[in-house]
C-alpha cells in the first residue's frame, strides 16, 4: 500500500493547484500593469508589468514541468531564467528610450497599479511559500515573485518622488534598478538550474 503513489500524486495536485492561481493572477496583473504603464507613460509599471509576465511564464511551464524528470525541471527552470533575462535587458533598453526621447509619468498611476499589484503578489508569495524550498523549477517561481514585491514597494516609492518633484528621473531610476534587479534574479535561476543538471543541491532559499 506504501507504494501506491497516492502521496506523490496529492503533492503535484497541490503544487498544480498553486501554481494556476499564481498564473492567473498574474497574467491578469500584467495586462493591467501594462495599460498602466503605457497610459501613465511609466517605465516602472511597464518594468514591473514585464515582470510579472515572465512569473505567469515561469508558473506555465512550472505547470508543464510537475511530474516530469528532474532533467526537464532544470531545462524549464533554465528556459524560465533565459526569458527573464531577456525581459531584463529589454526593460533596461525602454527606459534608455524614454530617457533620450522624453517622458511624463502619471504618479497616480504608478502609485495605485503598484499597491494592487504587491497586495496581489504578497498573496502568491504566501501561496509559494512551501515551493520555495523544493525542486528548482519550483524555486524559480519562488524566486519571480519576490522580486515583483520589491519591483512593487519601488515603484510605489518612485510615484511618490515624480509627484513630490515633477521630474521623470525617479521613474527612470526605479524602471533602471527593476531591470538589473530582473537580471540578477534571472542569473541566480540559471546559476541554481545548472547546478540542478549536474546533481549538486541546491541553496536553501535562506538568504
Amino acid at each position: 500500500m506504501s507504494d501506491c503513489g497516492c502521496h506523490h500524486e496529492a503533492k503535484n495536485a497541490q503544487e498544480r493547484k498553486i501554481l494556476t492561481i499564481a498564473l492567473a493572477l498574474n497574467a491578469t496583473m500584467a495586462v493591467v500593469g501594462g495599460i498602466a504603464g503605457w497610459i501613465g507613460q511609466s517605465t516602472g509599471l511597464l518594468a514591473d508589468a514585464l515582470d510579472m509576465l515572465s512569473d505567469a511564464t515561469a508558473y506555465a511551464i512550472g505547470l508543464v514541468a510537475i511530474g516530469r524528470a528532474a532533467s526537464f525541471k532544470a531545462n524549464a527552470a533554465m528556459l524560465s531564467g533565459a526569458a527573464l533575462l531577456l525581459l531584463g535587458l529589454g526593460v533596461l533598453f525602454e527606459v534608455g528610450r524614454r530617457v533620450i526621447y522624453g517622458a511624463e509619468p502619471a504618479s497616480g498611476w504608478m502609485i495605485g497599479t503598484a499597491i494592487v499589484s504587491f497586495i496581489v503578489n504578497m498573496s502568491v508569495l504566501r501561496m509559494l511559500a512551501p515551493l520555495k524550498s523544493g525542486e528548482v523549477h519550483l524555486r524559480a517561481t519562488w524566486i519571480f515573485t519576490r522580486a515583483d514585491i520589491v519591483a512593487n514597494v519601488g515603484v510605489v516609492a518612485a510615484g511618490v518622488l515624480v509627484f513630490w518633484l515633477r521630474s521623470p528621473i525617479p521613474d527612470y531610476v526605479i524602471g533602471t534598478l527593476i531591470g538589473l534587479y530582473v537580471v540578477k534574479e534571472a542569473g541566480e535561476i540559471l546559476v541554481e538550474a545548472r547546478r540542478a543538471r549536474r546533481g549538486v543541491p541546491m541553496s536553501d532559499g535562506s538568504d
